[in-house]
C-alpha cells in the first residue's frame, strides 16, 4: 500500500515501477477509477511509454476495443491502463497491477457481476506472481487496517513535492452564517476568497455534490414531496431544462404548478445543486469566467470531462465548479483556491461510511490546491464543523481519522470486523416480497449465534421502488463468510431470480 498525500508523486511512482517491470518482459495493468477523469495519469503514462500503451475504456466502440486487446494479446503493447473493466484483458505474464485511487468506490460493480477491483486484482496478482500496488491519499479503512496487520506492505509519503506545504485550510460554520442574514449557498468569506482569487489572476476549483438546481420540490400547503412514480425518491428541479429529473431511474416529468394532493399552488423549491450555484457565482462575480463539470455537462458526450479540462488547464476559464468529479487526480498548478460547499452533507446519511466518505471527499478535494509554487487555501463549508470526520479532514490527518473511525467500526461489528453480504429481495407484490425476506431472516437467527453472525432486517432501503418493483433488505454480518454462503445455497438464495446478492457491498441503503 503506497500511501502518499496529495501532490507528493505516487503518479511517478507508478511509472518508475511500471518501467522496472517492463524491462523484465513483463505486463502492467493500471487501474483509474474513472478514466475519463484521469486523462492526467494517462498523459505522464504515454509521455514515458509512448507506443507500449493501450488505454481501455466504455466509451471505445467495439472495433476500437477489439484493436487494442489485440495489441496487448500479442504484445504489442505492454502497459495496459483503463478503468476496473481492464483486469479482463486475455494476457499472461502479469508483473505489476496498480491500483490508482483505490478507495474510490468506482472500483466496485453496482450490477452482476459485483465485484470489487481491488479483490480481483489481489486474486489476479496471485495468479501471475506479480506485485499488486494500492495507491492513496485516503486509503480505504479495510486496506489500511490489513496494513496496519502487517498483511500488506505499507509505503508512505508524507510530503508533497519539493516539500511545498499542504493547503491552508479554513472551516466555515453555516449555521453562523445563516444567523447573521447570509443565505446565499457560499460563506461570505469563500465569496471575498474567490473576488481575491480572480483579481490576482489564478483559479479556484468549487466542489458541490449534488447536481440540478433544487434537491426537492414539495408544497408548502400540505408538505407533499414531488417524487419519482417509477422509484419513490424525491425528483431533482433542473432549471435549465424546466423540467423534474429522477438521478437514479434517469425518467423526467413536467414541473406541476399545482399540488397533485391538494391541489395548492404554493410549490416550493428546495435545497442547492450545481446549476444553482454556477448561478449565483454568475451573479456575485460577473466578470468571472466558469465551467461546470457535472453529469448534465458532459453526459452522453465523448470525452467531455477531457474537453473541460483542458480548457481549465489553458487558463480559459477562473473556475471549475461540479460535483465530486472535480475532486479527483487534477493537478493544475493555477489553482490556488478551493471551495468544499456542504462537505458535511453525507455524514447524515443511514451508512457506517458516511464518515470515512466526508473525510474522503474533502481531503481529495482540498488537496487541489497549491500544486504550484503559491500555497493554497480551501474552505470548508460544514453545518457540522466539529465532526472527527470534518475536523481530521481539515489537515488531511489520515491516522487521527482512522484511530476515532476504527473505534466505532469495532463496537458497532463493522468491516473490516466483519465481511458483509446485502440481500434485496424484489417483487411487484409489496407484501410478497417482505414475506420471503422476513421467512430468510427467521432461519438465519436460529441457524446462528448472534456474536459473529449478525443479519439486520428485512428493512425498506432508501430505494423503495426502482422502476415500478418493489425492493425489500436484509444485511448480513459475519465473521465467517464460508458459513453463510453454504447456508444462502442450501436455502436456493443464489438461484433466486428475485434476490439481488451483494458480497462487500459499498451501498448500505
Amino acid at each position: 500500500m503506497l500511501h502518499g498525500v496529495t501532490g507528493s508523486g505516487k503518479t511517478q511512482v507508478y511509472i518508475e515501477a511500471a518501467a522496472e517491470t517492463r524491462k523484465t518482459g513483463r505486463i502492467v495493468i493500471v487501474l483509474v477509477p474513472e478514466i475519463a477523469l484521469t486523462g492526467q495519469l494517462v498523459d505522464n503514462f504515454k509521455q514515458n511509454f509512448n507506443e507500449d500503451i493501450i488505454v481501455i475504456h466504455s466509451r471505445l466502440s467495439l472495433a476500437e476495443r477489439g484493436d487494442a486487446i489485440e495489441r496487448a494479446r500479442t504484445g504489442e503493447a505492454g502497459i495496459i491502463i483503463g478503468a476496473r473493466s481492464a483486469l479482463f484483458v486475455p494476457v499472461d505474464n502479469v508483473g505489476l497491477i496498480i491500483l490508482d485511487e483505490e478507495q474510490d468506490s468506482s472500483y466496485k460493480q453496482d450490477e452482476t457481476p459485483r465485484y470489487h477491483a481491488r479483490t480481483v486484482a489481489a486474486v489476479l496478482a496471485k495468479l501471475h506472481g506479480a506485485t499488486l500496488l494500492l495507491g492513496s491519499a485516503t486509503p480505504a479503512l479495510e486496506t489500511y487496517a490489513l496494513a496496519k496487520e502487517g498483511k500488506l506492505r505499507y509505503l508512505s509519503m508524507p510530503h508533497r513535492i519539493g516539500n511545498r506545504p499542504l493547503a491552508q485550510v479554513l472551516a466555515i460554520d453555516m449555521r453562523s452564517e445563516l444567523k447573521e442574514g447570509n443565505r446565499r449557498i457560499m460563506s461570505r468569506a469563500l465569496q471575498k476568497l474567490l473576488a481575491d482569487t480572480l483579481s490576482a489572476k489564478e483559479q479556484a476549483i468549487i466542489m458541490l455534490n449534488r447536481r440540478g438546481w433544487a434537491t426537492f420540490v414539495m408544497c408548502r400547503s400540505c408538505g407533499e414531496v414531488i417524487n419519482c412514480p417509477e422509484c419513490s425518491l424525491p425528483m431533482v428541479y433542473h432549471k435549465t431544462s424546466g423540467k423534474l429529473h429522477c438521478h437514479h431511474c434517469d425518467i423526467t416529468m413536467d414541473t406541476p404548478k399545482i399540488c397533485p394532493k391538494c391541489q395548492s399552488r404554493y410549490i416550493k423549491y428546495f435545497g442547492s445543486g450545481t446549476e444553482k450555484l454556477e448561478e449565483e457565482i454568475a451573479e456575485l462575480l460577473p466578470t468571472a469566467r466558469l465551467l461546470r463539470m457535472d453529469r448534465d455537462t458532459v453526459g452522453g458526450k465523448k470525452f467531455a470531462h477531457q474537453t473541460i479540462l483542458d480548457k481549465f488547464k489553458r487558463g480559459e476559464s477562473d473556475i471549475l465548479l461540479g460535483t465530486q468529479m472535480v475532486a479527483k487526480g487534477h493537478d493544475v498548478e493555477g489553482v490556488t483556491t478551493v471551495g468544499v460547499i456542504s462537505a458535511d452533507a453525507g455524514l447524515n446519511l443511514p451508512d457506517f461510511r458516511a464518515a470515512e466518505r466526508t473525510f474522503m471527499l474533502i481531503t481529495q478535494t482540498a488537496g487541489r490546491a497549491g500544486r504550484g509554487e503559491k500555497r493554497g487555501k480551501t474552505i470548508v463549508q460544514s453545518y457540522n464543523p466539529n465532526h472527527y470526520a470534518v475536523l481530521t479532514a481539515l489537515y488531511q490527518d489520515y491516522e487521527a481519522f482512522f484511530a476515532e473511525e476504527i473505534k466505532r467500526r469495532k463496537a458497532l461489528f463493522y468491516p473490516p470486523f466483519c465481511r458483509l453480504i446485502k440481500l434485496i429481495f424484489t417483487d411487484e407484490n409489496e407484501e410478497r416480497g417482505k414475506k420471503r425476506a422476513t421467512a430468510l431472516a427467521d432461519k438465519f437467527r436460529a441457524r446462528f449465534n448472534a456474536e459473529s453472525h449478525k443479519i439486520i432486517g428485512p428493512f425498506a432501503p432508501a430505494i423503495t421502488k426502482f422502476r415500478g418493483i418493489y425492493r425489500t433488505a436484509l444485511l448480513i454480518k459475519t465473521a465467517d463468510l464460508t458459513s453463510v454462503r453454504r447456508f444462502l445455497r442450501n436455502e436456493n438464495v443464489p438461484i433466486d431470480p428475485k434476490v439481488i446478492i451483494d458480497i462487500d457491498p459499498l451501498n448500505m441503503f
